[in-house]
């Protein structure tokens, strides 16, 4: 599986772990997101986090209609999909799902994870990546008790934050939450930044992968931001 939703091939056995049965435990990370656009930024993460906690494959989950993202005219969901879709199509440990831009109203990552479960088999584990600037907002999310039931986090540490270890022992000893802390590349790349340099005809090659850049020209996406 590539494209939609379903239950992806998980390729190899680097990091197998078993539970009490012997049956293994397939590692499915989640990059959730608005994406627009995806950048490079995005995909270095989820590369890290795949590989330091040993992850069979990274879902992409770009978001329908985001509760938090109340500044900006969102683009249309179609545009944000095929971005991402074209981003990640050349690396085998990458796959999209459209699960939520499917999905009418707005989108909580709750529902997602709960729909998540009911279409992965029960050996599948679920670890949902995130910035460590967005860590401090777990405790505000929609039935946050129930999200840290439902997934481990990985949080990959950004440039300004320091507060990681301090914000996950928090989130550990009031909800039991399993947190994982990885670090990579520190890279200040951001959506806003990139559709601003587009708005003023500055380059933004380098930033996004050549395919999305060719993409968000050909569409004429963000020039009147």
């Amino acid at each position: 599986m590539k494209d939609g939703i379903g239950v992806p091939d998980m390729m190899g056995s680097e990091g197998m772990t078993t539970n009490d049965e012997g049956i293994r435990l397939v590692r499915l990370g989640i990059a959730g997101g608005t994406f627009d656009p995806i950048h490079i930024g995005h995909l270095i993460i989820a590369e890290v986090a795949r590989q330091e906690c040993n992850l069979d494959k990274v879902l992409f989950i770009p978001t329908g209609i985001p509760p938090h993202k109340t500044g900006y005219a969102v683009t249309p969901a179609v545009h944000r999909y095929e971005m991402v879709r074209m981003a990640i199509m050349d690396n085998p440990y990458f796959e999209i799902s459209d699960i939520e831009v499917k999905r009418e109203g707005f989108t909580y990552t709750v529902d997602t994870l709960r729909e998540l479960k009911r279409i992965y088999p029960e050996n599948v584990e679920f670890f949902f990546i995130i910035g460590s600037d967005t860590l401090p907002e777990v405790k505000g999310w929609r039935e946050a008790s129930q999200v840290v039931r439902y997934c481990h986090f990985v949080v990959y540490s950004r440039p300004g934050y320091d507060v990681v270890e301090r914000e996950a022992r928090l989130l550990r000893e009031s909800m039991g939450a399993s947190i994982y802390t990885v670090q990579g590349p520190l890279l200040d790349i951001s959506s806003t930044d990139i559709r601003d340099r587009i708005k003023q005809g500055k380059s933004i090659r380098y930033l996004v992968p050549p395919v999305v850049e060719e993409y968000i020209y050909k569409n004429h996406l963000y020039m009147q931001f």
